[in-house]
Formats: structure tokens, C-alpha cells, sequence
């Protein structure tokens, strides 16, 4: 061994060393007879579901009445019921259903343990179709009674599959007000962990017909790559077309749209016109928040929680709002959620997006909607409280506290637009720690206490061409107190000098979950209609600040930054404008395209490679040039997205499979990676899909694409070159791609499908059905796909669909092996006993004394190596 890894070992042992020696004086270990009070080292204990402060400022914004407040807060600190959502697309939707009914609900009647519930598990009933179910149970009962260990088996194997998906019931709300249809296009805008990235998913394919996919698409967006990660996996499961999975600040979201040059070739009119420009019919807009209403879920939040984790927020859910109003199509609609109670992180964004939208957007009255759902309607009046002081107005916050605590945050109808003191300039003094959506997991906030009275009092101009530190406070204190003293018809005189602001927008069509409504978390849904293109004044804001976030490109391209859309009387120019609101002018995409050989030959230590000219690549100088970097489509780290076009091989593989016509391969096949001949996956995307990947195209591929589509075909060559196709299928496109293949196909008795499943490698010779060994004898080398003779059918009259089951395999010389993974075949085999298990269960013990089978099993220890020896040598 090197003596690298022999100093690595060491580094690792002094590290633990370090650590132990940490943790002596406050060891966190569990004491087998309990704790004992003598240990004067024993500092740990549970956590403390108390905080004083978080009492006192709940208590004073009035979200919950006096009388019920005690039972607001005894919820509060109980564990949160688990919960989650059957796929409704899912072959087994309806044998997991009934499942649940006839089986689970009653051999777990007897666990009921909480007064608030009188059965175990629940459908939840405001959720549609019996899809949501409720248990008695919290995430850690379930792992830790015996009694619940089948069940707990069930839900984390159906949830792997893609089944079920796990969710907390309020988590689910968001998506169902959104009124989404199969030919939407969606933006989640903070989607990770991907939850209801997938809830959406699911209705889009939900409503539609069997073996058809939607005519819209979903595009789930975070700003982590790691979270992007995760959100992948969560999203995968669902096995769909039509989703693309991209890595980008949401406040920072990129425009795709064509140059105005490019536009004018465009014959038309309108409706050609916004296939151009990438704008949405929904946006579901998530927001990271303090997260305080998921304490059941998250304890650690107790002692963690302060007043000011929803002050230094509040900028950030404000520009994220607004830049998903700037996406949304005229006549959309987004929900702003979060899972926070606080009203300065709820009800203040939604009425800054009111008044930044001037008109243009209406707050939905959604009271009718899932009636059964209990909500509380929104505040019209709430207060801000910073550095332990209440404050009712704007004109009551401190001087040298106004760049942090902006006029947006009280009910007034007072814009931070209308302050010297910009939201869009200012930094916070808070570190968001992770990057977390405001959904599932938590965003953590730290305050830094910093003396603000010790500094010079900044203040940023709301106009993004002034944005220098102002050195005389006194001229700025005149300033600020002529915008405070602009008296608002909303204030109410209180005890003389005090005011109590009234909002006067119609918050009440918001709507705030609480705990003890329903046994749940807290969240908190707004719904937004987008009634008319937003005013010019709001577009060029929008430009403002993203310029901001792009200023650090360099002197090379100032000009070209600071270009701003001219609005225009038409109507077209006005949708362009307000789609490429980015911080990029859509008719210098040319010059900026002119200028990247300049700029890649005079910038080079870089974080992130962009293209330069004909598949060149340059650098830049500094990390946080974003938008650049999103015209130049070259992202560091991530994958090319690259249409798959070679007709030989699409020819082959269509040839080899028999695959119909009907099934278009062209234009929708596409890999990650440049090198055809190294390519190991090709993925199927909609036309929806396909559509946006050409627009991304010819905008410089501004959108960073993570993941996209389904992946339908995998390299695999056997060593002794037996199968003339080069591709196998793959188990996730299966289901699209069934209905149309005609070749490679076998149809196996319910003994013989279970027997491949459960053996994973049988031999010819070793099939019960006879004539099927024979079938898979003369079968072409390579991939092929074993169905399910579910009645014993004739073969030529089974028609696949949706419902057919079927797995894929590969056919050797002598034997056929599975290629599905082991926690699939597990999963299906018990699917199929479900299913098939009254009727099957005596021709299943009855073939179990049968002699052909008596062979299988006698030889399966002798000759599992010539066999996996022989799978090896036909490329498995």
C-alpha cells in the first residue's frame, strides 16, 4: 500500500482521536438502565419541545384563537402521523387499493394508540379518489413495533418501485390546487426532494389514455446539485417521458426565447409566436421557509426557531414569487405554499406580489375546492418583530435596521418599491444553510448578530443603476421618513401614536393548515391567476435585479448586461419581453454569441466552462456569472444533452424488435454523451419534451439539464458477438414500448414467469411449459421480453397494453435470464400472489411436487456457477 493511503489512515485516526476527545465531557450514549443523574458529564437529553419565543410571536399574530391554543400546542409537540399517496398510474393501482382495504386496515385495528384517531390507517378524505391515506402511526413506530413490521415492509418496497410514494399529508395540498391537465406545462420551481414533483407526474398521467403519453410536461428545478440528485432518484420511479430536471437559482430561473431578428422571419402570428418563448400554464411555487411547521417531523426545530429566520427570508420567497408570475402564460395559474406559519413569509409575499403585479394578478378564491380539506382563511393584519422589538409599521423600524426589514413585511398596501431601501439590492445578514425547498426537509437559518449601530448605515436604491453606500445618514433618515409618513387607508389609530396596519387585499383567500385541524403538519397555499402581461415597469425591475446577479461578467460585456427590453405596443414584443425578463437583452443574443471567442481568450481561472465558437471551450473568471454562462450552454459537471440521429442504429434496433411504425423513434431519442460510440443509454422524451430541448437549442442552451426523459434502450454486447442489436431494452421503458414490439416476444405460463423470477436463470430444458423452452430455444440471441399468459390465452390473440405484465430478459445459448433488479422481482412476485394468489395457490403446490421442478431446485446449488458463468459469457 502507498504511503499516501498509510498518512490518510493516520490523518482518519487522529481525526477520531480529536472527535472522541470532543465529545468526553458531553458523551451521547444510551445507558442501558437509563440515565443517571450522578454522571456530572450528563448533559444530553430529548429534545425540548418548547421555546418561549416561538410561543410568544405566534401568540401575538393571533394565527390561532385563545381558546384552541393549548391544543394547537399539545399537537404541536406529538409525533407526525406518517402518510403517503398511492400512484394512480401505477399496473397495481388496484390490487394495492384493495390491499390496504380488506387486509391491512383490519389486521391493524388493534394498534390504534392516539386519541385523536379511531383507526389505524385512513384514507385521507379531501384527497381524490381514495389515493392518500393517514396512519396512526409516526415514522419511528412504524420502524420500531414489531407488530407493524409487515406493514412497514410493504410501504418501504412499494415506495422503492414507485408504487407508493411517502409523504407528509399537507405536503400533498399544493399540487391538487394547481387544477393541473395532461397538456399542461408545469414549472416546480424549488422541487427537491421531489415529492410533489412526482404528485404532479402522476396526474398528468393520470388523465391520460393508456399507452399514450401527456401532451405537457413538467420541467422540476433546484438550485443544489446534490438535491437535484435526489430529486432524480424520487422522480425516476415514475418512469416518465415527459419531465426535465434542471439545476438553476429559481429567483434567477432563465427565459428561453428567440432573437427579435429571428422572431421576424416567423409567419405565424401569435400562436407561433409563444412556441418560441418558454412560458408555463402552472408553476408550483415552494419556496425555502423557517420550515416551523413541520416541528412533528423535525423537533431539532424547536430550539433552533427564531423571529428573525422568517425576516431574512422574506427577499429571497419574494423574488422566487415573482420570477415564477414573470414564467406563468396569461391566464395560468401558480400556488405559493410553504411550511412555515410565519405571516411574514406568507401572507406579506402574497400581497408584495399584489402589489408588484399591479392588477395583472388575482388572488383565487379556492374555498370551494376540496371542500373536506380544513383551512383557516388568511390574515389581513400581522406584525414584524426584530431584535426582540414589535413593530406594527414601516416608520416604527429603526434606522440602521431598514436594510434588513423592508416595507414589504407589513400589511400596508407600501411596496418596497416605493423605499429607498431596496429589496432586490440588500443582503441579509442570514446564511441559509442547505438548500432546501421549504417543503420535506428543513432550511436552517443562522443569524449573524452583528452591531449595526457600530456601521455606516447602507441603503440600496430600488433602481439598479444606484447601488452605492450612502455615507450621510442624516440625508438619509429625511428620506425615509418622508416615505413612512405617506399615511396608509389601512392603518388604524391604536392609544394615540400607535398604528395597527390592515391589509386590503383579500388575504383571506389564502389558506393557513393547522395541526390540530386534522392531525397534520402546518402549510400554508395561496392561489394566483395571472390575468394580463405584466406592466413594463415590473419587466424591467425583473431585469434589474438579475442584472445584478450577472454584473460580475466583466468590462468586456457591461454594455451587453445592462441592455434592458423596450417594451413594445404590440403584443407579441410584449410577451417576448416579459418570457426573457432574465437579465439579457433576446436581441443581443447575436452580439453575445460574436463575442465568446473574445471573452474565452481573455478570462481564464474558471469554475465553469462555456462554449466557445464551433464545440471550442473557454473559461471565465469569477464563479457567480450565471447568466452568461446560460447563453453559452456548457455547464461544468453536467452532462451534454445531444439528439440521437444515427439512422443505423435506430434502423437495427427497430429492425430487431419488430418495433411498428406507429411508435416514433425519430426526433425523440436522445443520449448524454457526444461520442456515439461510447454512448451506453438512449432515452425516449414526448414531443412536448423534444420541443423545448430545440428551443434550448437555439438560445444557447441557457437551461442546465440534469436529467431528462425515459430511458428506453442500454448498450450491451455480448463478449461472443451472438445478437445482430447492440441495445437491450430497458425495464423503465418497457411499458411505453410493449404495445409496439413485435419480435423478440414470449408469452410464459404463471409458473414459469414466477419460476424466472424467483430462480432469475432458467434453463430451456427446465421450463414446465414444454413448448415454451422450445420458443425460447429458437429465439434470436440477445434481449427479449417474457408476458404473462395471465387466462393460458392463445398467444396470437394476447394484445398488450397499459395492464400486460413483463419483464424483460436475455436469451443465451442455453438458458433465459432476467434482467430485472432483485428488489423488482421480489416486488413483482408478491404483486403476482396478490393478484393470483386464490386462484393459483393450488396449481402452485401441485407443480411444487412436480418432477420437472424437483429438477430446478436440485440443481440449482450445482450448477448456479456454470450458469452465472455462462450469463457472463453472454454479456449479463
Amino acid at each position: 500500500m502507498g504511503g499516501g493511503q498509510k498518512r490518510g489512515r493516520t490523518q482518519r485516526r487522529h481525526f477520531k482521536q480529536n472527535r472522541d476527545n470532543v465529545w468526553k465531557h458531553n458523551p451521547k450514549k444510551t445507558h442501558t438502565d437509563g440515565p443517571t443523574t450522578d454522571d456530572p458529564n450528563r448533559s444530553w437529553e430529548t429534545f425540548a419541545n418548547q421555546n418561549p419565543g416561538f410561543e410568544e410571536y405566534y401568540k401575538e399574530q393571533g394565527i390561532v384563537p385563545e381558546d384552541e391554543w393549548e391544543e394547537f400546542l399539545s399537537l404541536l409537540r406529538k409525533p407526525l402521523p406518517a402518510a403517503f399517496r398511492i400512484n394512480a398510474s401505477s399496473q397495481f393501482f388496484p390490487d394495492i387499493l384493495s390491499q390496504l382495504g380488506n387486509d391491512f386496515m383490519k389486521s391493524l385495528e388493534a394498534e390504534v394508540n392516539d386519541e385523536h384517531e379511531i383507526e389505524a390507517i385512513r384514507p385521507l378524505p379531501w384527497y381524490p379518489g381514495n389515493l392518500a391515506w393517514h396512519l396512526n402511526f409516526s415514522r419511528m413506530q412504524l420502524r420500531k413495533n414489531q407488530a407493524l413490521e409487515r406493514f412497514h415492509e410493504f410501504l418501504k418496497q412499494e415506495n422503492e418501485v414507485g408504487n407508493i410514494t411517502r409523504q407528509e399529508a399537507v405536503s400533498m395540498v399544493p399540487p391538487l390546487f394547481l387544477d393541473v391537465l395532461p397538456n399542461h406545462c408545469i414549472l416546480d420551481m424549488c422541487a427537491a426532494p421531489g415529492s410533489k414533483t412526482f404528485q404532479l407526474l402522476e396526474i398528468i398521467h393520470q388523465s391520460t389514455k393508456p399507452g399514450l403519453l401527456p401532451n405537457g410536461l413538467i420541467i422540476a428545478n433546484d438550485v443544489d446539485v446534490q438535491r437535484c440528485n435526489l430529486l432524480i432518484h424520487q422522480t425516476k420511479r415514475m418512469c416518465s417521458a415527459n419531465l426535465i430536471v434542471t439545476n438553476h437559482e429559481a429567483q434567477h430561473f432563465p427565459s428561453c426565447a428567440l432573437t427579435m431578428d429571428h422572431m421576424e422571419t416567423f409567419k405565424g402570428g401569435q400562436e407561433e409566436l409563444k412556441a418560441n418563448i418558454l412560458q408555463f400554464d402552472r408553476v408550483l411555487c415552494d419556496v425555502p421557509c423557517s420550515g416551523d411547521g413541520t416541528l412533528r417531523k423535525a423537533p431539532d426545530i424547536w430550539r433552533k426557531w427564531n423571529a428573525g429566520m422568517g425576516n431574512g427570508i422574506h427577499r429571497l420567497q419574494v423574488e422566487i414569487a415573482m420570477r415564477g408570475i414573470a414564467l406563468l402564460k396569461v391566464g395560468g395559474r401558480m400556488v405559493y405554499s410553504t411550511c412555515s406559519m410565519n405571516p411574514v413569509e406568507d401572507e406579506a409575499v402574497v400581497a408584495e406580489i399584489l402589489r408588484r403585479s399591479g392588477g395583472s394578478v388575482e388572488l383565487v378564491d379556492v374555498s370551494s375546492e376540496l371542500p373536506e380539506l380544513i383551512r383557516r382563511p388568511g390574515l389581513k393584519t400581522w406584525k414584524v418583530k426584530d431584535k426582540g422589538l414589535w413593530l406594527t409599521s414601516y416608520k416604527d423600524v429603526p434606522i440602521h435596521r431598514r436594510s434588513v426589514i423592508s416595507p414589504s413585511m407589513f400589511p400596508s398596501n407600501q411596496s418596497c418599491r416605493g423605499s429607498p431601501v431596496s429589496c432586490d439590492g440588500a443582503q441579509e445578514e442570514v446564511e441559509v444553510l442547505g438548500t432546501n425547498t421549504g417543503k420535506e426537509n428543513i432550511t436552517n437559518l443562522r443569524m449573524r448578530d452583528q452591531d449595526y449601530k457600530s456601521k455606516e448605515h447602507e441603503t440600496h436604491c430600488g433602481d439598479s443603476r444606484n447601488n452605492k453606500v450612502q455615507t450621510d445618514t442624516g440625508e438619509t433618515a429625511k428620506k425615509l421618513e418622508e416615505v413612512s409618513s405617506n399615511k396608509s387607508p389601512a392603518a388604524e389609530e391604536l392609544d394615540g401614536d400607535s398604528k395597527v396596519e390592515f391589509s386590503t387585499f383579500p388575504l383571506e383567500r389564502c389558506m393557513r393548515i393547522l395541526p390540530h385541524d386534522q392531525n397534520s403538519g402546518a402549510f400554508f397555499i395561496s392561489v394566483l391567476q395571472k390575468l394580463s402581461h405584466l406592466h413594463a415597469s415590473d419587466t424591467k425591475q425583473s431585469n434589474n435585479i438579475r442584472n445584478k446577479v450577472s454584473a460580475a461578467v466583466g468590462e468586456n460585456h457591461k454594455d451587453e448586461l445592462k441592455a434592458e427590453i423596450k417594451p413594445s405596443e404590440d403584443l407579441h414584443h410584449q410577451t417576448v419581453a416579459e418570457a426573457a425578463s432574465s437579465a439579457k437583452l433576446i436581441g443581443d443574443q447575436s452580439k453575445e454569441n460574436s463575442n465568446t471567442n473574445n471573452m474565452c481568450s481573455k478570462v481564464r481561472d474558471s469554475k465553469e466552462v462555456v462554449a466557445c465558437g464551433e464545440g471550442e471551450t473557454g473559461q471565465v473568471g469569477k464563479k457567480n456569472v450565471k447568466g452568461k454562462l446560460q447563453i453559452q450552454g456548457k455547464w461544468r459537471g453536467v452532462d451534454p444533452v445531444v439528439l440521437f440521429t444515427d439512422e443505423t442504429t435506430i434502423n437495427s434496433i427497430r429492425s430487431f424488435y419488430g418495433i411498428n411504425e406507429c411508435f416514433a423513434l425519430d426526433g425523440h431519442l436522445v443520449t448524454r454523451n457526444n461520442d456515439a460510440n461510447h454512448m451506453k443509454r438512449i432515452y425516449y422524451v414526448s414531443k412536448s419534451v423534444h420541443d423545448i430541448l430545440q428551443l434550448n437549442f437555439s438560445v444557447g442552451q441557457r437551461l442546465k439539464i440534469t436529467s431528462l426523459g425515459l430511458k428506453i434502450f442500454e448498450r450491451q454486447k455480448p463478449k461472443d458477438d451472438s445478437s445482430p442489436c447492440l441495445f437491450r431494452l430497458s425495464s423503465e421503458g418497457l411499458p411505453l414500448l410493449l404495445p409496439y414490439i413485435s419480435k423478440q416476444i414470449l408469452y410464459a405460463s404463471f409458473v414459469d414467469f414466477q419460476h424466472l423470477l424467483q430462480y432469475r436463470t432458467v434453463k430451456f430444458a427446465d421450463f414446465v411449459d414444454a413448448s415454451f423452452g422450445e420458443k425460447a430455444s429458437n429465439l434470436m440471441s440477445g434481449c427479449c421480453v417474457v408476458v404473462l399468459n395471465e387466462g393460458n390465452q392463445i398467444t396470437d390473440n394476447i394484445v398488450a397494453d397499459a395492464s400486460t405484465i413483463a419483464i424483460v430478459c436475455w436469451k443465451g445459448k442455453t438458458n433465459v435470464s432476467i434482467l430485472v433488479s432483485p428488489l423488482d422481482a421480489k416486488e413483482l412476485l408478491e404483486r403476482l400472489a396478490v393478484r393470483f394468489g386464490s386462484e393459483r395457490g393450488t396449481l402452485l403446490e401441485e407443480n411444487e411436487t412436480n418432477s420437472e421442478i424437483d429438477t430446478i431446485k436440485n440443481s440449482e446449488d450445482a450448477e448456479s456457477t456454470d450458469d452465472f458463468e455462462m450469463a457472463d459469457q453472454e454479456g449479463l
